[in-house]
């Protein structure tokens, strides 16, 4: 019986850290060359005190820094690897900011404010504050406050119809009559 091997494009390419083998992840993830694990691990933070940390916020308002991270990363055009390339750190750590199973240390925020060339206080803001300061930023382009004020007064059917026009127009598409 033959072994069919995964496409090329579907494998996963790695580089050892010890001995730089550049090499496809092998099923026990460990080097072809040196045979040290190929997964880094990451430390694991020492547990704070039961009474000083908060529950993780699940409201809305509260601070979103997951959210910031995902957006500004997807901002800049990084994928997962790369930032955490740029930080230093594993993919996974990043994967799990991202999905609020960890939160960054300090130390953590500042450089990955720094792997995202944002202030520390971009990823902090909360959800409200965030999107009242892209308003603002938006609402300094005259044509668009113009469009804004236009806007509020349309149901929602209009505002639907509106916006598709919208994003027709910004992908270049004309309409025919």
């Amino acid at each position: 019986m033959a072994t069919m091997m995964a496409p090329v494009e579907q494998r996963e390419v790695l580089r050892c850290d010890h001995c730089s083998l550049v090499q496809f992840r092998t099923a026990n993830a460990l080097c072809r060359r040196c045979h040290k694990c190929l997964e880094v691990e990451e430390p694991e933070p020492a547990p704070a005190p039961l009474a000083l940390v908060p529950p993780p916020s699940t409201q809305e308002g509260g601070l979103q820094v997951a959210r910031a991270v995902r957006d500004l990363r997807h901002v800049r055009n990084l994928s997962q690897r790369q930032l955490a390339a740029r930080m230093g750190v594993p993919r996974t750590y990043i994967s799990k900011i991202e999905n609020g199973k960890a939160m960054p240390t300090l130390s953590s925020l500042d450089r990955l404010a720094r792997a995202l060339q944002v202030d520390i206080s971009a990823l902090l803001r909360d959800s409200n504050t965030r999107h009242r300061d892209e308003t603002a930023v938006l609402m300094t382009d005259p044509f668009l406050a113009e469009i804004a004020m236009y806007t509020s007064q349309l149901d929602d059917l209009q505002r639907s119809i509106f916006l598709n026009h919208v994003r027709e127009l910004a992908a270049g598409r004309r309409r025919t009559a």
